[in-house]
């Protein structure tokens, strides 16, 4: 439903906006377009010359990224737990970190507990019948990667909870946090200390293995990010011509507005994605690939806007999907496109929330690749609203509602109980 009131900012011409799906996308994409692109130009600066700054940017940090490349260093930044939790990060890693915005944190648990974890998860799921009883993949997304199973809907073993919350994942995402900007406008966004306990999947990929992977895309919503009130006001500084002000980092109008649903939404904000290792993966094995420029969103959004893409077109983002990156709309992008280094059992890898990224093929996998995955969700609004979601899916042992309704461990012996949680993990469910 088109609401009768626009976005307004003073002397900016009003945008239209809807806080539910549009019953009809391609009328809303076409009304939405020149909106945009006139509230762009009321500012003396054309669409094509907004992009041409955005462009460049990308080019800058691409042009780093190929230097890094050919000095044989590290595209992506690599950073010790142990600095993390004793504050010795250097000044420059700090500033890689927010100019790539991923990262691997080496030894973010001890080996041996990861391998732990690893090993009392094939218990729990082989304990309770697991794979006789399992029905095939309930998400489209994740049932291409090819393995059987590969991702496992699995979220409330003894190995995630107490991963999710120990103290050591509680030091790093709040260093995460602490990376965005989470106060202004006489708001705070989101409290980078305390994190809303988001439940997400295992994916445990045999040695031997033959994988499609998952192809370039992003995951902070779809078409919502143009057509909803709190995310115009999120992206202002693509659309009013102050683009040199727009900063990837900025948390204001992100954590309460509403999201499309999907068969692939996040209900939370995260500021980061991000897994764990449970074993060891070498660098080209199928592994994790980004983006690594935080500023590729707003050359995301403002493409659609060129006068190459169809009126009733976003580039090929539509809702029930996830948001799609690739050569025939973004070729520059693609050309930074870079993968994981090696990882051992217990470093953890994060991904800035807007982050294109994608997972590579893989024929006859050597060794296993086992990851939990667990983001960044710092508590914020839309994260208190779905945390009463979560913590009923925890006490049931229910799937949680971003997931396919398979609930397998509604009956499992050995899953996590709130007796056990710690005051990290009754926070993170809101129950204190």
């Amino acid at each position: 439903m088109t609401l009768a009131t626009g976005t307004q900012q003073a002397g900016l011409p009003a945008l239209p906006h809807w806080e539910t799906v549009p019953d009809d996308l391609a009328t809303a994409i076409r009304e939405i377009k020149p909106a945009l692109r006139a509230r762009i130009e009321s500012s003396g600066r054309t669409v094509e010359e907004v992009f041409a700054v955005v462009e460049e940017r990308v080019r800058a940090r691409l042009a780093e990224i190929q230097a890094d490349r050919e000095r044989g260093e590290s595209v992506w930044p690599v950073i010790d737990y142990a600095d993390i939790a004793n504050g010795t990060v250097t000044p420059e890693q700090l500033d890689k970190l927010r100019r790539r915005g991923c990262l691997v944190v080496r030894g973010h648990f001890e080996r041996d507990q990861a391998l732990a974890w690893d090993a009392s998860i094939v218990d729990y799921v082989e304990r309770n019948e697991f794979f006789e009883n399992y029905r095939g993949p309930g998400d489209d997304f994740f049932g291409s990667v090819g393995s059987k199973p590969e991702i496992y809907p699995i979220y409330w073993s003894q190995a995630q909870m107490e991963a999710r919350q120990s103290d050591r994942m509680a030091n790093v995402q709040s260093f995460l946090n602490s990376l965005w900007k989470h106060e202004s406008e006489g708001v705070q966004w989101f409290d980078p200390n305390r994190d809303a306990l988001y439940p997400d999947r295992i994916r445990r990929r045999p040695p031997g293995a033959d994988s499609n992977g998952l192809g370039t895309h992003l995951d902070p919503g779809t078409l919502d990010l143009w057509l909803t009130q709190a995310y115009q006001q999120a992206f202002r500084h693509l659309f009013d011509g102050s683009i040199e002000e727009y900063d990837p980092w900025d948390a204001a109008h992100r954590t309460a507005g509403p999201q499309y649903p999907g068969s692939t939404m996040c209900s939370a904000f995260r500021t980061f994605q991000g897994w764990t290792a449970l074993s060891d993966m070498d660098h080209d094995q199928g592994v994790l690939h980004t983006v690594p420029i935080p500023e590729a969103m707003a050359y995301l959004m403002l493409r659609p806007l060129l006068a190459d893409v169809a009126d009733d077109d976003m580039c090929g983002v539509t809702t029930n999907q996830v948001f799609p990156a690739n050569e025939k709309w973004h070729p520059l992008l693609m050309e930074a496109l870079t993968g994981i280094p090696d990882v051992k059992a217990g470093d953890s890898v994060w991904w800035h929330c807007d982050m294109i990224h994608s997972v590579a093929p893989i024929t006859d996998q050597k060794g296993w690749g086992n990851v939990m995955y667990i983001p960044a969700a710092p508590w914020c609004p839309r994260n208190e609203e779905y945390s009463a979601k979560v913590r009923e899916a925890f006490l049931t042992g229910s799937s949680p509602s971003d997931f396919p309704e398979e609930h397998y461990e509604r009956t499992w012996t050995g899953r996590f109980g709130a007796d056990q949680l710690n005051e990290t993990g009754r926070r993170g469910l809101d129950l204190d």
